[in-house]
């Protein structure tokens, strides 16, 4: 809201605050205007309209007195001449530190490379640990901005609705602040894709002219089944935002004229036991729709959240969301964390559904204490943000919080590490499920292990939580660093054989000083990985055993060229010499040479004038061209070190590994092999289809991977 002049603040806040610091309040409505004088908004408004809003919007949460004139000085250490010590003099050290916070929020760029995010995200939840308020200023301060972004850069419009909707609106949900989490949305939804909130709006103005005000109808029928009942309750009604339903469409892949559930519904009685009541007339007079209930009252959210939900099959069939509460849940409902700071005829309300705003942030916080890398913790924050949370059971009746879409690897990691490692199987009330099972609210859930199981890579698309991920994610580097030390000592050995030397722990580990690197077990982890090549290591080490041989230079590998024009191999079909081969000239680019037969080719099809007709330039090549192979291998001890070392006694080098499946019995991946030409390439295959332990093996080719 605008705020006019100093009085029209004090009375707003007055309403609710009659013992309110008039006085304060007057003096930081001046100062700020003072200290922002001669500064004017994108708009052309003078800039402290701005802070007087902010203080308006958080006057309409009925918050304290210290909130209030945060609000109106959140902007003068950082855009004016005043100063920490200024702010503290004049106005105390508490209101000093607020605004402080406040500045350090709007600094951070929550918006860079992970690494940096991350830490920003750290300091983020630290400034909001030392006192929440921080955060209720900067979301009014977003708001505000948001509803005012039109008079900024279409680019600068752009960045903050996506900011909007990654970090405030979120933020916002999570603190139980529900109408400023849709109102934010609503807006970054306006600027992010207009079409399409445009559409939605439309749609509800058309359905509204075919079947008449339907929501005046149903809270008419709501009410008189209440009446019926003797249960003294408010009814609300409400068409959803419309960023609310262009999600719920996306989720469910669904049209608007088939999405049903489009209105919500409220009420508010006087005591616990009349929203039982209420619900039961409810159920009486309308079905219910299964799986679509959920009892907040009984199991509150971890920001005080409480409310009954269910759906009914309404007037008409049309589908409708109901939600119960007491007039203390809605306050909290609506205000969330901030109710804690609310105030009503000048006393702080005492709500005892109000969250401890040190002990919420302390359940917020817990599981990003013991993370480890950057994407783990952004990994982290966005489940504790964005995910509602589900409510399970162990066999012995313990509730077990997770997040919605969790799975019994999640449930089984959520108890313990080790739980989670070892598990093999679960039970959902009483019935043997998969792994990938979704949890559903008040399911019992049994988890099933054995020893000797390891976390499998295809976990890590089946859980939804962080801790899980982080768990199964350290357990598969550590498994895969042993495997990769082993395959990279065996390419060690075949690369420096080919020189005629020995890979010597003296020799691995002088290499290994030479790549700067802290030991043979790195040098080989990297080697395995194919970070490093093992023929460029020993090359390195040995230069003087490097041979020249009477090898084409690359450059002239190709016939049919003319002068200074340049040439690549396609990706798509890695063509090799002694394959025939045609060029495709690109203005700017040279040529791209396809084999043959190369399926891409067909796109040209009707563009003759691009074909280049070329050929390769006979002799011997250099062992440079990469071709990638398709094996599928026996999942056993040693077999992938052999099919390396058969590849290496073939003179040919690994340049990459590529993992497409892993399961216990086999291995399917992608070997990048560089060769000379295609009679190397045929000895390489004829070599390892003879193996026992490769059960398919065929040339790799993707017309998808363009040049």
């Amino acid at each position: 809201m605008s705020i006019a002049n100093a009085e029209e603040l004090v009375a707003l806040v007055r309403a609710y605050n009659p013992s309110s610091n008039s006085d304060l309040i007057r003096k930081a409505y001046a100062y700020g205007a003072e200290m922002h004088e001669g500064q004017f908004r994108h708009s052309g408004e003078p800039y402290f309209t701005h802070p007087a809003a902010v203080a308006g919007i958080l006057a309409e949460q009925r918050l304290d007195d210290a909130t209030i004139v945060t609000a109106l000085l959140h902007d003068t250490i950082e855009d004016t001449k005043a100063t920490f010590s200024d702010i503290d003099q004049k106005f105390g050290r508490d209101i000093a530190e607020l605004v402080d916070g406040v500045t350090k929020l709007t600094n951070l760029q929550l918006s860079s490379t992970a690494a940096k995010q991350s830490e920003n995200f750290r300091k983020l939840f630290i400034a909001i640990s030392k006192d929440m308020r921080v955060i209720l200023v900067k979301l009014a301060d977003r708001l505000h901005n948001m509803r005012t972004i039109r008079a900024m850069r279409p680019d600068k419009q752009v960045q903050k609705s996506r900011e909007t909707m990654d970090l405030y609106a979120p933020l916002a949900g999570r603190m139980g602040m529900q109408w400023m989490r849709e109102e934010l949305e609503d807006l970054a939804f306006r600027v992010l894709n207009p079409e399409g909130r445009n559409s939605i709006i439309r749609r509800f103005i058309n359905l509204q002219k075919d079947s008449g005000d339907v929501i005046h109808k149903i809270t008419g029928d709501i009410r008189e089944e209440l009446d019926k009942a003797d249960i003294t309750a408010e009814v609300f009604g409400r068409a959803k935002k419309p960023y609310s339903i262009w999600r719920k469409m996306q989720a469910k892949d669904q049209s608007f004229s088939r999405l049903s559930d489009t209105y919500g519904f409220r009420i508010v009685t006087k005591n616990e036991g009349d929203c039982y009541r209420a619900l039961g007339e409810i159920h009486q007079r309308w079905r219910a729709v299964p799986g679509r209930f959920k009892d907040y009252i009984s199991q509150p959210k971890s920001n005080g959240y409480r409310s009954i939900h269910t759906t009914v099959s309404g007037r008409d069939g049309k589908l409708v969301e109901v939600q119960i509460r007491t007039r203390q849940m809605h306050e909290v409902a609506e205000s969330g964390v901030a109710a804690h700071w609310s105030y009503r005829d000048g006393i702080r309300v005492e709500n005892p559904f109000a969250v401890d705003p040190a002990k919420w942030i302390a359940t917020f916080t817990e599981r990003l204490d013991n993370v480890g890398d950057h994407e783990e913790f952004l990994e982290h924050v966005k489940l504790e943000m964005y995910a509602d949370q589900v409510f399970c059971f162990t066999p012995k009746g313990e509730v077990v919080k997770l997040p919605r879409g969790a799975t019994p690897l999640d449930f089984a990691y959520g108890i313990h590490t080790r739980i989670g490692d070892r598990c093999v199987g679960a039970k959902i009330d009483g019935i043997r499920v998969p792994l990938w099972t979704r949890i559903r609210n008040g399911q019992s859930v049994e988890i099933i292990t054995a020893e000797g199981q390891s976390p499998q890579a295809t976990w890590m698309d089946i859980v939804a939580t962080g801790r899980a991920k982080s768990a199964i994610r350290r357990r598969l580097r550590e498994e895969d660093r042993e495997r990769f030390i082993k395959l990279g000592r065996e390419l060690a050995r075949v690369a420096f054989e080919h020189l005629g030397r020995r890979a010597t722990d003296k020799a691995l580990s002088t290499a290994a000083k030479h790549q700067s690197l802290a030991s043979t077990d790195e040098l080989l982890a990297r080697i395995g990985s194919a970070e490093l090549v093992a023929s460029d290591v020993a090359a390195q080490l040995y230069p003087e055993a490097v041979s020249v041989s009477d090898e084409i230079e690359v450059t002239t590998v190709v016939v049919g060229l003319d002068d200074g024009q340049t040439f690549e191999r396609a990706t798509c079909c890695q063509p090799v010499p002694g394959e025939r081969i045609v060029g495709i000239s690109y203005r700017g680019k040279g040529v791209v040479i396809h084999a043959i037969d190369c399926a891409g080719l067909a796109e040209f099809s009707d563009q003759a004038n691009r074909w280049v007709d070329l050929h390769w330039q006979p002799g011997r090549h250099p062992a440079v061209h990469t071709v990638s192979l398709d094996l599928t291998i026996s999942n056993d001890a040693g077999v992938l070190g052999r099919i390396c070392t058969l590849i290496g006694e073939q003179k040919a080098n690994i340049s990459d590994l590529n993992f497409l499946d892993r399961k216990p019995d086999f291995y399917r991946l992608i070997v990048d092999a560089d060769v000379r030409d295609v009679e190397h390439l045929h000895e390489i295959m004829l070599m390892l289809e003879a193996d026992s332990d490769v059960a398919t093996l065929t040339r790799y080719r993707d017309i998808k991977r363009k040049p």
